[in-house]
Order: C-alpha cells, then structure tokens, then sequence
C-alpha cells in the first residue's frame, strides 16, 4: 500500500497539525486551536515563525509582548470559550522560554488549556553552549525548557522529526480531556524545527476531539440521592466545574426544586445569578456571612466541581457541625474523594441532572423554616452591599467599594469582569451582583498579578461583542501593563480599569493582622528609619497608559467615575479609567472577612503587634478540623 506524503519541515507540520484540530460536545465543534501568539528569536524564528508565515491562512497569529503575558491571554481565551477552544503560544529559547512557567502554572492550577511551543536548543549538538543554553555537567538532554515539566500535564521535546506525529496527538489528547487539561508543552529544538520529513498526508486530516460528559456510578448515584434526603441542612458549593462544563442551568434546576441553598467559590462564582432565590453568594474567606454561616452549620455539604482550597474551607475551621459529611461530584476522582467526602464522579452538568430526576421521583425538598432563614440572611447581606455601594458625596474620592458600585450602575448581563490579584478579589466575591454565567472571571487558583489585561485581551477576542473589562489595582498594574500596546495594534477594545491605592492594599492588609506591620506594603518613598512610609511616589499610571497608546479618561471623583465608566463602556477602541480611590471607613468599606485564613504567625516576637497576632492566631489554629 503506498502512503501518499507531503514533504515538510517539522515546524511546518505541527502548524498545518494544529489547523486540523477541532473540539465537539453536545453536537458544537470548535476550531481547538484557535491562533497562535508569538515572539521570535533565534530558537523560533526560522521554524515556527517562518511555518506561520508559510501558513498564514490557516492558522492566525497574534504579536505579544511578554511571553508569560501571551499565555494569559491564551488562558483567558480558553476559559471565555468554555475549554473547547484555545491558542497556542510559540517562544525563542532561554528567557523567552522561562518565562512561560508563571503562565503554565496558572492554566494547570485552574484547568484551563494552553499550547506552549517554546525553542529549545540544538538537538544535534552541532555547537555546545549555544547562545543561552543552560549548561548542565551531569546532563547532556536538559536545558531550561526541563522547567516547564512539573507545571504542565503533558511535556516532550521533539528531538527527531517522526516523533512529533504520537507527541502532538498526545498533546491534543491531554488539551481536550476535561480531567487532564491544562498547560502542555511540546519543546523544539531549533533546528529539528526547521528540518523536511516525508509526512503521511492522513497526519493532516481533520480530526474531532469530542469532550466527554461522563454520568454517575448507579451505586454512587444511589448513595448520594439517600444522603441528599437524610440531610436537613445541606448547602451546595458551586465551583468552576460548573463553567466549565455549562452546567449552570442544571443547577438552578437542581436548586429549585430541592430548595438546597447554593454559595460559590472564587471561580464558581456566577453559576446562578445573585438575584436566584437559592444564590447565598461567596463562601469561605472572601464569602458572604450568610454562605459561612450555612457552612458552619451544614450537615451536608454538596461540593459540585470544586477543588475545596483553602479559601474555600477557611483553612479547615468553617465547616464546623460536628455531624457535617460531603458529597463531591466532580469529574475527577481525585477531588472526589476530597474532606473524606462521598465521591459522585461525572460531568457537572450530567451529575446534576441525574440528581434532580432521582430527587423529583421523591418529591425531596428542604424544609421551609431552612429556606426561609437562609433568604432572611440573603436580604441582610443585600442590604450591607447597598451601604458599601452607597455614596452621600459624588464630589468626593470614591472608596474601592464605591468604584464597584458605580460599574455595578452600568453593567447588564453582556459586561465580563476580569481580576486575579490584590485586595478586589475580595471585594468582588462579597459584593459583585453577578448577572450571567460567564461575567464574573477571577483566576483565583494561581491569582496571579499582572493576568488581568492579557487575560481580557483574550477574553475580547472570543467575545469581541461584549464589554470587557480588566480591573486592576496599581501593583497588578505595574506587574504588566505591556499588553497595552498588542490591544491598541489589534484594535482589541478592552476597558482597563486602574485604582490606584499606593501599593499592595490586600497584603498591606494582612501583613498589620500577622504582625508585620504592613512591611514593605506601600509604595512610597523611605523614611528616616529606612520604612517606606514617607510620601507616596509620583507615579502616573494614567500617563503611562496613554504613552502606550490607551485613550484614558481620569476620575477624580465618584461623579467624574460614573461619567467615565459610561464613556469607557461605549467606546469602541481600548480605553483606560483611571480613579485614586480613599481609605475605606466603617460605612462604605467592604465587610471584613467572614471566615479566617491560615497565615502561619511568628511564634517568638517581641514586637506587641506579632505577639498579639500570634495569641489570636493559635486560638483560631485550635478550632480547625481534619475532614476524615
């Protein structure tokens, strides 16, 4: 049988590969790969740059400006598109390539797939060091891609050009199973990228990656419907298995007719809007009082595609009912099996309605004094957002709060709200009113600084309809703005949203409730002492976003803020808002923390301030619980 071959470099190959690629669930197919970023340097340039050239028309490329940010934007793309599409990211070798670990790390940590294609160094050794090769003595096959393995779900490098045809469907193998996803890495050697092969032309058929909806183990089905119906106090938490499987309307189904209160996790947030009756909010330590306190008391808790951090769990001490079990469907075993939980493992949304139809035949529902509790605390925390959004003088500097209340003002169900870092995670999952499955987006697994205007970037470009905004505070900002410049060469219309508080407000924060007197927390310049507590420093963001190329509009005040988000909202073209937000007071600032967080605490100090947190520390130490 003769096998009809096209010749190619190898470079050229994975391109055309990749092309190919396509996703398909529920009878929806969706191009796997949907462009590819990159920035070129000796390791890439003659092999992948020269085949994206070559094949221009089938596979779209997009500039970026730093690599970590590139994966961001991959990342967010991903995530917007439900995990069935991505991109793929191409780097030269050394810091090109190094600099994608931060971002690989954050696409493993929240499941989300990304692509790596970073260069390596020669395969065939004909000149050893190259340029930037890490030299290692005991080892002649490492070089400074090797640091990518431990944070991606599927490493290889190509050292010889047929090896690529099992590695690159490996990797599409691992990008589209919804256990598996993550960041996979396909390491180049420059030079193999750009050697011919005779390729079988079948490697470059279409191929469909259907993602799987795996159902229930009929006896874990069995065993969760009887633990449902003996509970008389069960909570739902809702986390980013829920998205990412769309199983947001079974779960409003689920919640309706078992009356089951549902909060959410940092990346579950969302799964019902904030207004369903069922909706109790944030849980754990950036939660709503009202889902802490169903939490404490609990003695079910139903966790639905979460991974139960420590967020989540208040480092082991919120679920507090000494009778408190678990029932965890997910559809990964591993998580499962979490807080000596019973393990439902299926599809989110094909585990909730199997649940449903089985509760239905036995008409289960909680009881109303239960229902009626939680919605009275529901109506309470309501109206502690309505003061923290509250604002008595427009002329005035806003609080961090009040900037979310007046975006909250113009916002509808079509606005998507990117962060990851600082103190806003907090403030959004306590406060935001979330209106659709897929406005609310905080990479809170890695929460990462400096994800936030790559990441809306890719968000943009697969929801180009929608307003997108990245908000982001002065330290995130400053971590990487770059993207700035690939959003105003693309005409991508992203509205980046700056509150400048003079520094790490979060860790600021939880430095002064350690003992660390907010050390090292403030940008400002020193002190006598060497503290940096002498005046804040000059920097104007909003003028270097314009020297970037941003259209910026600046706010002063919340009335000027109000005028500013309207304007940024409808524009067309990037654009930057700009506010310097107040210290919060006891009215308009956020609540504090419903629930605690474990930050090991000096145990011998003598400053007061470590040792006062050191005594509240140990008391909070003593009520966590090993779920077993």
């Amino acid at each position: 049988m003769t096998v009809q071959t096209t010749r190619l470099t190898v470079a050229q190959a994975l391109v055309r590969f990749l092309a190919a690629q396509y996703t398909e669930r529920d009878g929806v197919r969706q191009r796997l790969i949907g462009a590819t970023w990159g920035i070129f340097g000796h390791g890439n340039v003659a092999g992948i740059g020269q085949a994206l050239v070559e094949h221009a028309e089938e596979m779209p490329y997009h500039q970026g400006r730093n690599e970590q940010a590139m994966v961001h934007a991959a990342v967010g793309y991903a995530r917007q598109s439900g995990r069935l599409s991505t991109q793929a990211v191409t780097t030269s070798i050394g810091p090109g390539a190094t600099n994608l670990v931060t971002g690989a790390a954050l696409a493993t940590i929240n499941h989300l797939p990304v692509l790596l294609l970073p260069g390596d160094v020669f395969a065939t050794r004909p000149a050893d060091p190259v340029l930037q090769q890490l030299e290692v003595p005991y080892a002649g096959d490492v070089s400074v891609n090797d640091c990518l393995r431990p944070v991606s779900k599927y490493f290889d490098r190509i050292t010889r050009p047929e090896a690529l045809i099992p590695s690159a469907l490996s990797a599409m193998r691992v990008l589209t199973d919804p256990v598996e996803t993550g960041a996979v890495t396909l390491a180049l050697p420059q030079d193999v990228q750009a050697e011919a092969y005779d390729w079988p032309e079948e490697f470059f058929a279409e191929r469909v990656w259907a993602v799987r909806r795996p159902g229930a183990d009929p006896a874990e089905l069995a065993e969760a419907v009887r633990t449902i119906r003996a509970a008389e106090r069960p909570v739902v938490i809702a986390g980013g298995g829920v998205h990412h499987s769309r199983a947001e309307e079974a779960l409003a189904e689920f919640a309706e007719i078992t009356g089951i209160p549902v909060a959410s996790t940092q990346a579950g947030k969302g799964s019902l809007r904030h207004d369903h009756p069922q909706d109790v909010g944030g849980i754990g330590h950036t939660g709503t009082a009202t889902a802490d306190e169903l939490a404490r008391t609990a003695d079910l808790v139903i966790g639905v595609g979460t991974r139960y951090t420590d967020f989540t769990t208040a480092s082991g001490t919120l679920f507090s009912n000494p009778n408190v079990r678990f029932l965890n469907l997910n559809i990964a075993s591993f998580d499962g099996h979490k807080l000596g939980g019973r393990p439902l493992v299926a599809d989110a949304r094909t585990g909730l309605e199997e649940l449903t139809e089985r509760l239905k035949m036995h008409d289960h529902r909680v009881a109303p004094s239960y229902a009626t509790e939680y919605t009275e605390d529901k109506e309470r925390w309501e109206q502690r957002v309505d003061a923290c959004y509250e604002v008595d003088e427009p002329d005035t500097r806003p609080t961090q709060p009040q900037v979310l209340g007046a975006l909250d003002e113009i916002a509808d169900e079509s606005d998507i709200l990117i962060n990851a870092a600082g103190s806003l995670p907090g403030d959004l999952h306590k406060l935001w009113r979330t209106r659709s499955p897929d406005q609310y987006h905080l990479e809170y697994g890695y929460s990462c600084m400096g994800y936030e205007i790559p990441a809306a970037i890719g968000v943009k470009m697969a929801a180009p309809d929608r307003p997108v905004w990245a908000l982001v505070g002065d330290g995130t900002y400053l971590m990487m703005p770059t993207e700035l410049v690939t959003a105003v060469q693309e005409g991508i219309a992203i509205k980046v949203l700056i509150i400048q508080n003079h520094g790490y407000a979060s860790i600021g924060g939880l430095s002064e409730s350690v003992g660390g007197e907010r050390f090292g927390t403030a940008y400002r310049y020193p002190a006598e002492d060497g503290s940096y507590t002498g005046p804040p420093l000059p920097v104007d963001l909003a003028a270097n976003a314009a020297s970037l190329g941003m259209r910026v509009l600046r706010a002063k005040t919340v009335r000027d803020l109000r005028e500013a988000l309207a304007e940024a909202r409808a524009a067309d073209t990037p654009t930057c808002v700009y506010v310097e937000t107040q210290t919060a007071d006891t009215v308009s600032g956020a609540p504090p923390a419903q629930a605690w967080w474990d930050v090991p605490v000096a145990e011998t100090a003598t400053r007061p301030s470590a040792v006062k947190a050191r005594e509240l520390y140990e008391r909070h130490v003593s009520t966590r619980r090993r779920h077993l």
